[in-house]
């Protein structure tokens, strides 16, 4: 499609349901040669069976990208100590597609493998991951598939409206009931139960994918695979991909620091609830785009702030979502509208004024923090809303005025000693 039959609103909307043409070749390898030796990484493009034809992505990130996608089928790659992911472990480069309208694009795909990403570190509760542009809107754990889903589109359901949802249970009807009452463009779990197929082609356009090895995920807690990234002028760069130390309550370190001779620590270790936050607040970070600061509570994301440039902005940003997210939540389930459609002055002040006295739902919270607190101002954000425990790498030259900021507020507050961007 030419760029001037884009310029027109009916030509770009027609784009977004056309097929970009594949021209991608149908294997891709990859070899590190060193010293004379060779390590090569071999690779399938994936298509799939769409109206009796073999059908690869969609389009790239927008409608005039081609794009493909590859399995990793055999190679092994060892760098130092550090070996590759074995092939043939497909996830999201191998779905099952069980229903869809409009097949796969490449974001569909990357926000699925996003959320993954995020899930692998959540095996023993029935959790759910909601994403959007390879961040995540809502993350909660539950009692069962159907209040994971539920409170982690809670968490943001206007963010979550067209994102992709990914559940480490089978897909059971009360939860797809749930679904199908919103708008979403993909719904990847291990397993669906009995009809709930028919419950989810009430959206004709939506993907649905079987991963069955998302019941398999928490063997890929630690694994390392090369992360590309292609530069402006073709030249690459490329890194081991990222993997948190920090995998349990055990593996927290002690927030203390040494500044001009005097020794400070934190007053206050973390109850085991705030721990069982801060550790999944921590897992949950290691799946948002840096710099990033998030509030966590009871299982459940309740603010996400995402790729900012500093970081007392992200703090800000992430308690304003916050108190935004909680006036939408109280209102949708009071009045059945969101709270920007709101009219009666008077219910939306009642509404304004539960928020205030919640404090935007962060009270309690606990504050994850992707990269040290360069000064105290960042983790003052979330300690005038109330909350009552941090993590964070430490590191930073002022770790003293954070572990103060703590100790006035008695907030507890631990180091992980790893940071954890991800761009």
């Amino acid at each position: 499609m030419s760029g001037e039959s884009l310029r027109s609103g009916s030509s770009l909307k027609s784009a977004y349901r056309s097929i970009t043409p594949d021209q991608f070749p149908d294997t891709l390898e990859i070899c590190f040669a060193q010293g004379g030796k060779r390590q090569c990484l071999q690779f399938r493009r994936v298509t799939w069976k769409i109206d009796g034809q073999d059908r690869g992505l969609r389009y790239g990130e927008n409608p005039d990208q081609e794009a493909a996608l590859y399995k990793l089928v055999s190679g092994n790659l060892v760098l130092g100590e550090v070996q590759s992911i074995q092939p043939g472990r497909f996830l999201a480069s191998e779905p099952e597609l069980l229903q869809s309208g409009k097949h796969p694009g490449k974001i569909n795909i990357t926000d699925v493998d996003s959320a993954l990403n995020i899930l692998r570190y959540f095996q023993d509760n029935p959790c759910t991951v909601i994403v959007k542009h390879n961040n995540p809107c809502g993350v909660a754990l539950g009692g069962s598939p159907a209040e994971s889903y539920q409170r982690a589109y809670m968490a943001d359901r206007l963010a979550a409206f067209g994102g992709a949802i990914a559940i480490n249970r089978e897909l059971d009807r009360e939860t797809a009931e749930l679904i199908v009452q919103q708008y979403c463009e993909v719904v990847a779990a291990p397993a669906f139960a009995e009809g709930v197929l028919d419950i989810l082609a009430r959206h004709k356009n939506l993907r649905v994918m079987r991963i069955g090895n998302i019941r398999r995920l928490q063997e890929f807690v630690g694994t390392r695979a090369v992360d590309f990234k292609t530069l402006i002028d073709g030249g690459i760069v490329a890194q081991w991909s990222y993997a948190p130390r920090t995998l349990t309550v055990e593996d927290f370190l002690p927030a203390q620091a040494t500044y001009q001779g005097k020794e400070y620590r934190i007053n206050r270790a973390p109850t085991d609830a705030e721990a069982r936050d801060l550790l999944f607040g921590w897992l949950v970070e290691s799946g948002i785009t840096s710099n990033s600061v998030i509030y966590v509570k009871d299982g459940m994301t309740v603010g996400i702030g995402t790729g900012e440039q500093d970081r007392v902005g992200v703090a800000e940003i992430a308690r304003d979502k916050a108190y935004r997210k909680l006036a939408d939540r109280i209102c949708w389930q009071r009045h059945g509208k969101p709270y920007n459609l709101l009219d009666e002055e008077r219910e939306r002040r009642e509404i304004d004024q539960e928020v205030e006295e919640q404090r935007g739902g962060l009270e309690g919270a606990c504050m994850v923090s992707d990269a040290f607190f360069p000064f105290r101002d960042g983790v003052d954000v979330g300690i005038r809303e109330g909350i009552s425990a941090v993590i964070q790498p430490g590191g930073s030259e002022r770790d003293f005025e954070v572990i103060e900021a703590c100790n006035e507020a008695n907030v507890a507050m631990v180091f992980t000693g790893q940071r954890s961007f991800r761009h």
